[in-house]
């Protein structure tokens, strides 16, 4: 059955996989963003609305003629606001979540899916580390997925995809990796600390959220192709960008202190990051590793982290020039 689907934030990085993968599948998309982006029309085939559903009036009436939702938008973990942080990681993760999901129950919207943060997984698995009370990012995150099945109730079956670090990369838009292919392609030795983290590309998210709405599921959904330790993926990376070298161990200590010198930087300056610092090096020095099996029910079939990484460089390369690549004269941008 075809489904109509109302994709917030879909120009994102995120979002324009969700269309892509919802317009190959046979589904009418309609996308709410805030301001056209680069993909938005996907030539011609999407219905584009531009509001801010933070503050645009009835959200009811844009869900209206919809069977499914997805919110692939909200506040990410890379951003530092003024203290107190919560506020804004609220009003970006929660308030519109909670609106969408209620409205979506009174249009007739049956079906919603949330592109969440593997921070909640992460928290269900460690409830010891208190992770809400310490980063208000992941507070936000804790607090959106309580509030879609809170909102939902029995009136619209509500997913949140439970997603990690993502590869990839979408037309028009510079990957968030950018920095860290510079880093890759600098003669600076390559550290990782221990521990590890699940990743997951693009496509995979995209195949998971129109597999939920499909579906009908409801409940947190990990998202993950592979878990790979913190060198393993820095290993990999260094490959894709043309660089392979080996990655050294970084000392847990020496973490903590270059932590605790951006933490002091950011409370000199009044601003709260959305991951505390202080508190990042004994989550980061963990396994942050999730199950797959959630997810091959929804995607199908797992994807390639080695072609998302080599996407993701590409991207890059495509994006910022100046990422010198090995071999190049290295022109600097402005």
């Amino acid at each position: 059955m075809a489904l109509r689907v109302l994709v917030v934030g879909g120009t994102g990085f995120l979002g324009h996989h969700v269309v892509t993968e919802l317009l190959e599948r046979g589904h009418r998309v309609t996308v709410l963003a805030r301001r056209p982006g680069p993909s938005a029309g996907h030539d011609g085939r999407v219905e584009i609305r531009t509001a801010d559903i933070r503050t645009h009036g009835d959200p009811t009436e844009l869900l209206r003629g919809h069977e499914g939702l997805v919110f692939a938008a909200g506040a990410d973990d890379r951003a530092v606001p003024p203290a107190p942080a919560h506020r804004y990681f609220e009003a970006g993760n929660v308030t519109p979540v909670t609106r969408l999901v209620t409205a979506a129950g009174a249009a007739g919207c049956t079906r919603a899916v949330v592109l969440g943060s593997y921070f909640t997984a992460l928290h269900r698995q460690w409830p010891e580390l208190d992770l809400p009370g310490r980063h208000p990012y992941i507070r936000s995150r804790v607090e959106q997925a309580r509030a879609a099945q809170r909102a939902a109730g029995t009136a619209v079956a509500a997913t949140i995809l439970e997603v990690p670090f993502v590869f990839g990369s979408a037309p028009g838009r510079t990957p968030l990796w950018a920095p860290l292919v510079r880093w890759l392609r600098s003669p600076l030795p390559l550290m990782a600390p221990p521990g590890g983290t699940a990743v997951v590309t693009a496509r995979t998210v995209a195949r998971a959220t129109v597999g939920a709405l499909e579906q009908g599921t409801t409940g947190e959904r990990p998202v993950v192709d592979e878990n790979l330790s913190w060198a393993a993926l820095l290993s990999r990376f260094a490959r894709a960008a043309g660089r392979p070298r080996p990655v050294h161990r970084l000392p847990p200590p020496l973490l903590r202190a270059g932590l605790r010198a951006t933490g002091a930087l950011h409370t000199a300056r009044r601003r709260e990051p959305g991951l505390h610092p202080g508190s990042l090096a004994a989550l980061l020095t963990r396994d942050l590793f999730l199950d797959p099996a959630p997810c091959l029910a929804l995607a199908e079939r797992p994807g390639s982290v080695a072609d998302a990484l080599a996407e993701t460089v590409r991207g890059c390369d495509t994006a910022l020039p100046a990422v010198r690549r090995p071999g190049s004269s290295g022109a600097r941008s402005r």
